[in-house]
């Protein structure tokens, strides 16, 4: 599907783009004519090079030499409409991975979030429209907290999601998607890497309140998303993996086992839900399912499908539904090497 495509990831140096562009380069998805990683931060873009240059096939084609390669690194903000204009020049596919995705962080400097998750996307769709570039898809990464926001990071990704899919209408000659999904495991900034942490030097390991769940999937069950809905949405469609959810004590104990550590509640942070919701009662009556996933279509009746007879599914999807048992949980983390091992240490590749 992607063979001979030149693809722009922006925010292509983060966690999910880190193993977004390793998928991209596996071939699963056709062997592409270019990958863009497209950010701004100089010294991630060359770690992430120099790892490119040290490892085998099938990325050995990956050199130094820019432009010229399968792999091309390019230093540039989506806040900059020039920017993204350049980058967008051949495009093919764009991954808009970038984002200002902290909550506490977006709390605090909320117009930051807006620069990064609402503009960046509008500077994306203002060059297709405008410098008329022929892009075939654009897929939007967001997030469950876009679901009913109650903080700033959550309210810029549901913006952002509204930007992307209005573009139908005003870019038809490009289909603009997007997935939506809850915590990605061990992903930076993330609960786990944190526990680790206060693991390793004894505790305590810090809860914010004892009710609280999460949504937990894999970057890489983040990729088969946004893979699936690549594949499969239609103009407008909301992707949304249906996974499984746990409670964040859980999360803690499976972590801790026997070792001698004290948990402690801290209280809510700013903005943050104690339940994540991934698909709302209100969305709920525009929600099917295709396939292993929910797809929410269109709130514009221009671009609802007439054709698509499912039944929507009638309910919210929270995480506080469809909670795992704390054997559940401990099978999970163990499966992701995400168990920290009786030196302390971790070889859990989700984490590097």
């Amino acid at each position: 599907m992607l063979s001979n495509k030149t693809i722009l990831v922006t925010g292509g140096t983060g966690s999910l783009g880190k193993v977004l562009i390793r998928r991209l380069l596996s071939g699963e998805m056709g062997t592409p004519k270019k990958i863009i990683v497209l950010s701004r931060d100089e010294a991630k873009q060359h770690e992430m090079r120099v790892s490119y240059l040290n490892s085998r096939a099938p990325t050995d084609e990956v050199i130094y030499n820019n432009f010229r390669r399968l792999l091309e690194f390019r230093i540039g903000d989506v806040r900059d409409f020039h920017s993204i204009a350049s980058a967008l020049q051949g495009v093919d596919v764009v991954f808009n991975a970038a984002a200002l995705k902290q909550v506490p962080s977006c709390e605090y400097f909320p117009y930051e979030a807006v620069r990064t998750n609402i503009s960046g996307p509008e500077n994306i769709v203002r060059a297709i429209r405008e410098l008329k570039i022929p892009v075939d898809t654009v897929v939007g990464i967001s997030t469950d907290k876009a679901c009913k926001p109650v903080n700033v990071m959550g309210m810029t990704k549901a913006l952002q999601e509204r930007i992307f899919l209005t573009a139908n209408i005003d870019c038809p000659k490009t289909r603009f998607i997007c997935v939506r999904y809850g915590n990605v495991l061990a992903s930076r900034g993330s609960v786990i890497p944190l526990f680790h942490e206060q693991i390793r030097t004894g505790g305590p390991v810090t809860i914010t309140t004892a009710d609280m769940t999460r949504f937990l999937l894999s970057l890489d069950q983040a990729v088969d998303t946004i893979f699936a809905a690549l594949r499969g949405a239609r103009r407008g469609d909301t992707y949304i993996p249906r996974v499984p959810s746990a409670k964040v004590t859980d999360i803690a104990h499976c972590l801790i086992g026997d070792r001698p550590v004290k948990t402690t509640i801290t209280g809510i942070r700013p903005g943050e839900k104690v339940h994540e919701i991934l698909v709302s009662e209100e969305e709920a009556h525009r929600t099917i399912r295709r396939g292993n996933y929910y797809v929410i279509q269109s709130i514009l009746p221009e671009l609802c499908s007439a054709d698509e007879k499912s039944t929507p599914i009638g309910h919210e999807f929270s995480s506080q539904a469809n909670v795992m048992t704390h054997d559940q949980l401990f099978d999970t983390l163990k499966k992701y090497d995400l168990l920290v091992d009786g030196n302390g240490s971790l070889d859990g590749e989700l984490l590097r």
